[in-house]
């Protein structure tokens, strides 16, 4: 039986040019991050959605993996997620018609995970930009990250430096192997546990302007 998303979305006034899906985490929904939107963009100039992840487990709200070692996702049900993550992914572009090529994806812990498995996963389309906020690149057995054709891509990174659930060694293992591989990284480490750094967010409200609001069509 295939796994079924459902998702939350922000309209904007006028006809929007560009996208930004953001991915909550462990134990969360689609409202969770849902008011980063008037915080990244106060402007209202991008279509927004935050999709809810299809599995259902202790200690309740929703998930998009079993987690049995951080880092390394459980791929019983990591595979049959991205499945139909990608699936979702593909068909929010072709009804809102704003190409994946116009759509930034980003998330938290692990819809941080999710992000760059959906941006940087073998024969995905690659979208505008990657924002990860207090997650890892999983490594899971049968899932190969592409990392090639990565020069100056837009990929923003933060993590805070107390973070005990997510250690910040792996934003910055993720920080050095995309910069290697050529990627354009925009990173912030901050004294804060497991949480979102407002202060990272008002910067990134210009990174995403500049992966975007350019080619935005008036």
């Amino acid at each position: 039986m295939s796994l079924q998303i459902t998702a939350r979305s922000r309209k904007v006034p006028g006809k929007p040019a560009a996208a930004l899906i953001l991915i909550h985490g462990r134990g969360a929904d689609e409202n969770d991050l849902f008011p980063l939107f008037d915080m990244l963009d106060p402007e209202q100039a991008l279509l927004g959605a935050c999709p809810r992840g299809p599995l259902s487990m202790p200690p309740g709200g929703a998930h998009w993996y079993v987690v049995r070692e951080v880092g390394f996702p459980d791929p019983g049900s990591f595979g049959p997620t991205f499945d139909a993550l990608s699936a979702w992914v593909d068909g929010f572009s072709e009804e809102s018609g704003i190409p994946i090529e116009r759509t930034v994806i980003g998330g938290f812990s692990q819809g941080a995970v999710m992000s760059y498995a959906l941006s940087l996963g073998p024969d995905r389309p690659r979208p505008a930009g990657v924002l990860a906020l207090s997650g890892f690149m999983p490594v899971v057995e049968g899932f190969e990250f592409d990392l090639e054709n990565l020069n100056g891509y837009p990929i923003a990174i933060g993590h805070g430096t107390l973070d005990p659930v997510i250690g910040v060694g792996f934003g910055r293992q993720a920080r050095e192997r995309l910069a290697a591989a050529g990627a354009a990284i925009t990173y912030r480490e901050s004294p804060m546990a497991h949480t979102i750094d407002p202060g990272f967010m008002e910067e990134i409200q210009g990174w995403l302007k500049d992966a975007l609001i350019p080619e935005r069509q008036e």
